[in-house]
């Protein structure tokens, strides 16, 4: 059974405002970028409104994945709405403001407990690629750009966007790629580490859905200590984070998903977990 719902930034909202929408369908979670008018920019009020709806959609009972994507069959996200620069982004101090908003949509999307999969066509841009990189996964068709414009625009990315980017394509890369602003199509950005799984345009939606309830099929608690595990050692990891990583494992191996999944490898089924 779906389950659809809209979180949207006002309640006077026609239906092409700029917004960000949430739609449930099984164990899946789809987080949509809607602002089709400007290839899916983003406003402020969708930065802001992202983390609430992300912690919506993983809180929801059985899912098991989230998608991030943008409306449309055109574009992913071109990057933040450069239009409100002028008047939110105009000098040091209003630019701390308004990136507090981006570092929590990327933080929000990182620090998911579910895994996150940004499924990309067309411009993958500035804000776009922050929020793609922040994802666990990243799959794409061959229409997707990716690329970093700060050099043509003056501006600077919050450290721990950055950082993502560095974890995905290595330090070299992402300087080549702040330093020129180029864009990358998508088999060199397959090359270069940002994209996981590439697929043809018209196959994407259904790659996508195949990816997610590949996904959603795991085991819930494996997946988690598997996704910190992972996370731990791509970054620096602290005696915190072993013993964290540890714990969620001595959980998998305590849980009834562990006798579950046993019993149904040795009588050749399906497993059905629980999370539990």
């Amino acid at each position: 059974m779906t389950d659809d719902s809209t979180t949207r930034g006002s309640d006077h909202d026609t239906p092409d405002s700029p917004r960000i929408e949430t739609r449930v369908e099984g164990a899946t979670g789809w987080l949509i970028v809607h602002n089709p008018a400007r290839r899916n920019a983003v406003t402020l009020e969708m930065w802001r409104a992202l983390p609430g709806a992300l912690a919506a959609l993983a809180a929801t009972p059985g899912l098991r994945c989230v998608v991030l994507r943008g409306a449309g069959d055109a574009t992913f996200v071109a990057g933040a709405d450069i239009s409100e620069f002028a008047t939110l982004r105009k000098d040091a101090r209003s630019a701390q403001a308004y990136e507090a908003t981006n570092v929590a949509a990327f933080d929000a999307l990182r620090d998911c407990p579910l895994p996150t999969v940004a499924m990309v066509r067309g411009f993958c841009l500035g804000g776009g690629l922050g929020l793609a990189a922040a994802c666990d996964l990243r799959i794409a068709d061959e229409t997707a750009h990716f690329g970093i414009p700060a050099a043509r625009l003056g501006i600077a990315y919050p450290p721990s966007a950055i950082a993502d980017i560095v974890r995905l394509v290595g330090p070299s890369r992402a300087k080549l790629m702040f330093f020129t602003a180029q864009r990358l199509d998508a088999a060199q950005a397959r090359d270069a580490g940002l994209v996981d799984t590439l697929v043809a345009p018209g196959d994407l939606e259904t790659a996508t859905h195949e990816l997610a309830a590949t996904v959603a099929l795991g085991a819930p608690l494996t997946i988690a200590a598997a996704k910190a595990g992972i996370d731990a050692v791509a970054g620096a990891m602290s005696p915190e984070d072993r013993k964290a990583c540890e714990r969620l494992a001595d959980a998998c191996f305590d849980s009834a998903d562990f006798a579950e999944g046993r019993s149904a490898f040795l009588e050749k089924r399906t497993p059905r977990f629980t999370g539990r």
